[in-house]
């Protein structure tokens, strides 16, 4: 037992040299728990984020600077107040992407009870912000108008009043859950990635014949490899968590980091795994990318990260439960957006243990079986 516990950290040691003389690996993982978590959080392409508009005033009354007002960051960009001829050249221009008319006589048809009508005027080839916004903008102007006129003419108390208390998110920001799960579906695509192209890298260098020649058995090879590589991926989201969630994107993690890095050690035992079985089955780097691609974007799809399980038919639920993934994504954003504990996370972390076993199980018996053809 102490010689091979001796094999696996000796050959581990040698794949963190070989990780550590690869600089786009290295390249790759500053990238992907860096800029990739950060942008996650700050370019959510479906959150409306200073939008350029401008509103045509022609009323000039109290109730037009009012709409004027509303429009303010993070959502708008403070309103151009411009002409009615300048509507077209900065539309053209690209300039603004909202363009709001207020007509003459505004507000006085207002509280005559006449319904005018408002132009809003929407640069449509902006698909995302301009859904996003037009919305906006409609529930902005309603809200402003309604509650000056219910003032003036005096307001009506309704029956019922909701009071909306939002948990875990009070601010309702959406850049919180893109970091989150741009960092969940990095784990599992880089942990994948090293340990596939660790094994490709033996291959095309020919190292993988001296290691046959040396007193070592696949099982301890194939260790050596699953806690090397994943030492780096679990070293490297313990900085992001830090330095980047926490730090850069200022998101307030709940949970314990010690227990969310226990579930990714576990995830990181199944994946790990997956990435040596897919590394068996191709000769080269590309074979093994196009592999990866056709495997990495249903896990990630379907887990529960991009869309709500629940909303997704039975029966992929249903398949899904057999993918790490799915308990993993469970379990990370419980611990990391609810504050879950232990006794929350525990079957999550039954499931990854179990998971990960039967995977390193299938991964060392077509190791074997390579490693046997090749000698």
């Amino acid at each position: 037992m102490k010689r091979t516990l001796s094999n696996i950290w000796r050959l581990g040691i040698k794949e963190l040299w070989g990780l550590w003389r690869d600089p786009a690996m290295l390249v790759l993982i500053v990238f992907m728990f860096g800029f990739s978590v950060y942008s996650g959080g700050r370019s959510m392409p479906e959150t409306l984020h200073k939008a350029p508009i401008a509103i045509v005033d022609e009323d000039a009354s109290p109730l037009s600077n009012r709409i004027a007002a509303a429009f303010y960051p993070p959502q708008f960009v403070g309103p151009s107040m411009i002409s009615l001829e300048q509507v077209d050249p900065g539309m053209d221009a690209g300039i603004y992407t909202f363009v709001l008319v207020i007509p003459p006589n505004f507000q006085r048809d207002v509280l005559a009870g006449r319904k005018p009508d408002l132009q809003l005027n929407v640069d449509a080839t902006r698909m995302t912000q301009a859904f996003n916004g037009s919305g906006a903008i409609q529930q902005i102007v309603q809200g402003e108008v309604l509650s000056f006129a219910q003032r003036d003419q005096g307001s009506t108390q309704l029956p019922v009043e909701i009071n909306v208390r939002a948990r875990f998110n009070q601010t309702l920001d959406k850049g919180w859950f893109g970091t989150m799960t741009q960092l969940i579906n990095n784990i599992t695509m880089v942990s994948i990635l090293l340990c596939g192209a660790a094994l490709i890298r033996e291959r095309e260098h020919g190292t993988i014949e001296h290691l046959l020649a040396m007193p070592v058995t696949p099982t301890e090879i194939m260790l050596s490899k699953v806690w090397s590589m994943g030492l780096v991926v679990l070293i490297a989201v313990a900085a992001s968590l830090q330095l980047v969630v926490k730090g850069l994107v200022g998101v307030p993690v709940e949970g314990s980091a010690a227990l969310f890095l226990l579930v990714t050690a576990l995830h990181l035992f199944a994946t790990t795994a997956m990435g040596i079985f897919m590394a068996t089955m191709t000769r080269s780097m590309p074979q093994f990318a196009l592999l990866m691609i056709l495997i990495l974007l249903p896990l990630q799809m379907l887990s529960g990260g991009s869309t709500p399980r629940e909303s997704m038919p039975v029966i992929v639920q249903n398949i899904m439960l057999a993918a790490p993934t799915t308990h993993f994504t469970i379990a990370g954003q419980a611990i990391l957006f609810r504050g879950a504990g232990l006794t929350v996370v525990w079957p999550q972390l039954l499931a990854l243990l179990g998971i990960g076993a039967l995977f390193f199980g299938i991964a060392l018996r077509r190791f074997r079986r390579t490693i046997s053809q090749m000698a």
